[in-house]
């Protein structure tokens, strides 16, 4: 099967560190080729892969000196120059929201007969009257990666249902045995992720707490009132930004991993991460935690903003089985399952 993937400019595929998206394109894209599929991946230029890459820009974006305007101006460049190319591919995977919807309706409406699957990542909130209008316009096949997602777009015809992510669980070391035993906050350090309640629970229980993640600019006036004071380099510990290698290091030896969600999470690359690490997730209600993790058994989904609850489930984390935690992803969120499905998908809609 001859399949292109498109992939968001925003980071390189797959990501150094942070960039769930873009891991998941790499995933998927590189297990393809090792099933003896033609993959063409659009994506940025220094992205590292075994497909045949057209790069949309030189490096990825985040973090480049250009503007929103000219990030968005290469972002449709990038849908296009596969849409132009469409004959070429049996089926089109766009990873990307409003940019590909936008731009796949006019191609759609052409004289192509090349099909497109729009894996949705989002969105992570009820859509305004305009992202509404553009996702019912959309002609499209869609999938979504919860069905928590799912519950946040209007209904329409041509729902190819829900794909979980998944993630090579076997390159996570599995640590069964002593542990340091900290607790570990993972993610951008923004409102929505709330890194600023994990702090107060790990302060309330007199538990360290190792803070991993990149702050990004719209983010800074709250990181520097609401969690940088909070960091004394002993209790509380800013680590920053790591990478792959890192990452699994950190997991290794954490107790439980503490995810305070103030917004409705898609999926949660990094809850099966931890999983598949041994790491129980303790979260809130919110988004797809329900989906994701089993309460009581890889971790406990408490109520939404209660730092009581989420205390007492930090307090039994001991009571979960870690092997249990990485059976969990091995059986529902593995790389082989979801890229199964990504094919099923592709085959009923060549049908």
């Amino acid at each position: 099967m001859k399949i292109a993937m498109i992939a968001p400019l925003e980071i390189r595929v797959p990501p150094e560190a942070y960039g769930g998206i873009e891991l998941v394109v790499s995933l998927i894209t590189e297990a393809l080729i090792r099933r003896g599929h033609d993959v063409t991946l659009f994506a940025s230029g220094d992205s590292v892969t075994e497909a045949r890459l057209v790069p949309g820009s030189e490096r990825f974006l985040r973090n480049s000196d250009k503007s929103l305007e000219e990030k968005a101006a290469l972002e449709k460049r990038n849908v296009m120059a596969c849409l132009e190319r469409a004959s070429e591919f049996d089926i089109i995977n766009l990873h990307l929201l409003s940019e590909g919807l936008a731009l796949e309706k006019l191609f759609l409406c052409g004289s192509s007969r090349t099909p497109v699957l729009a894996t949705l990542h989002g969105p992570h909130r009820e859509l305004d009257e305009c992202e509404r209008q553009l996702f019912l316009a959309y002609p499209g096949y869609y999938s979504t990666i919860s069905l928590s997602t799912k519950q946040l777009l209007p209904e329409k015809e041509k729902f190819a249902g829900v794909t979980y992510n998944g993630i090579d669980f076997q390159s996570y070391p599995f640590n069964d045995g002593v542990r340091e035993g900290y607790l570990l906050f993972l993610g951008s350090l923004t409102p929505n992720k709330a890194p600023h309640l994990a702090i107060e629970v790990a302060r309330r229980l007199g538990r360290k707490l190792l803070l991993i993640g990149a702050v990004y600019e719209p983010a800074r006036e709250y990181f520097q009132t609401k969690v940088e004071p909070e960091i004394d380099g002993d209790l509380i510990q800013y680590v920053g930004e790591v990478n792959e290698q890192q990452k699994r290091k950190l997991f290794a030896q954490a107790d439980c991993l503490l995810a305070p969600i103030a917004w409705q999470e898609g999926f949660g690359m990094y809850f099966i991460e931890a999983m598949a690490s041994g790491v129980p997730v303790v979260t809130f209600r919110r988004g797809s935690a329900q989906e994701v993790i089993s309460h009581n058994e890889t971790g406990f989904v408490v109520e939404p903003d209660n730092v009581v609850d989420m205390m007492v489930a930090v307090m039994n984390v001991p009571h979960i089985n870690r092997a249990q935690c990485r059976r969990r992803v091995e059986e529902r969120f593995s790389v082989d399952i979801m890229v199964d499905i990504y094919l099923e998908k592709y085959r009923h809609i060549l049908e």
